[in-house]
């Protein structure tokens, strides 16, 4: 098990010590100095997506915290993938809704990994996909790996694996925007899971803020951070973002309508702090380069969620976010 930086470990146990009940705003131990390096689905870009192998790998280059995401099979078990469907990334097709989680068990979770931008496509020489086989026995696991590494995993798996390692969890669902049913039963599944532990080095988050509202309700102790909502709530109205929330967690631009709208702005993040919640930006549409990385952390972001964890390192540790950025 790879444990956090001793010093920034230290810290973090402190401040969620002092946060055990909800009202997490005057004591939010999310407002770290250090900005965190969140590995986005484990560092999708440098090794295979929400797999163990990943979250292993990525905490020893240098990831601070884990970011994966969370469906619900059909015999509702929180198994750790990022679509709805399990076609992007394994050897098998449907819907991670109507598989069992011993169906989903038996599929290869790195079948269609290509390190790299675009790391999943479909029409890459057989000699491209690195890790295809190692789940199936087919191919001898890396030095120190397992074979179960490399399958789809669940979250009670992960939980156990990472006792100290702070951890988003997004609850995933149907895509398309009148669809909310998928996102609020995830949530409720998700919500069971969680509502008797004690950590509270996790945030919870949905693009639905039904889904975030309704797992609040079932699981109150457990940090959130918002959907879309109540992030625009308190973006554009100045209102709530909702309760239990101690992060924002949102794209450096957003498009509505055909119309790219600049999200993650210094004035915005500036605004988050004075009310006391930190700001994670994720980059999956706004591209991932060192000159992105620095912009962000020059305007003050407490956490990058990154598909390349161990680039990130490297440029955080030359290019620290300036003094100002204290509190």
């Amino acid at each position: 098990m790879i444990r956090l930086r001793p010093l920034l470990a230290a810290l973090l146990a402190s401040a969620f010590a002092l946060s055990a009940a909800p009202a997490f705003a005057a004591t939010n131990p999310w407002l770290d100095r250090r900005p965190l390096n969140i590995a986005h689905q484990g560092g999708e870009d440098e090794y295979p997506s929400n797999t163990m192998y990943a979250f292993e790998q990525s905490l020893r280059v240098g990831a601070d915290m884990l970011e994966l995401d969370i469906g619900v099979t059909k015999d509702n078990e929180v198994i750790v993938m990022h679509d709805t469907t399990v076609d992007r990334v394994t050897n098998g097709r449907g819907l991670v809704s109507s598989k069992t989680l011993k169906q989903i068990r038996k599929l290869d979770g790195a079948y269609w990994f290509s390190a790299g931008d675009d790391a999943y496509r479909h029409n890459r020489p057989r000699r491209a996909y690195t890790f295809r086989g190692v789940a199936t026995g087919k191919r001898r696991p890396p030095k120190g790996a397992t074979a179960a590494d490399f399958r789809v995993t669940t979250l009670r798996q992960v939980l156990r694996a990472f006792p100290r390692t702070p951890i988003n969890i997004e609850i995933k669902g149907r895509t398309k925007k009148e669809e909310v049913d998928e996102y609020v039963r995830n949530a409720e599944v998700l919500a069971r899971l969680l509502k008797d532990s004690k950590r509270r080095d996790l945030i919870v988050v949905s693009f639905k803020q039904q889904a975030v509202d309704r797992f609040h309700q079932l699981a109150p102790n457990i940090p959130v951070a918002p959907g879309v909502d109540g992030s625009a709530a308190f973006l554009l109205g100045g209102g709530s973002p909702g309760p239990g929330v101690v992060a924002f967690q949102l794209p450096i631009t957003y498009e509505l309508d055909g119309a790219k709208l600049d999200v993650t702005t210094e004035a915005n993040v500036a605004k988050a702090h004075a009310a006391g919640y930190a700001w994670h930006t994720w980059l999956s549409d706004d591209g991932e380069t060192p000159a992105t990385w620095t912009k962000l952390l020059d305007w003050c972001v407490d956490g990058v969620m990154t598909a390349q964890p161990r680039a990130f390192e490297r440029v955080l540790k030359r290019h620290p976010p300036p003094a100002a950025c204290r509190r």
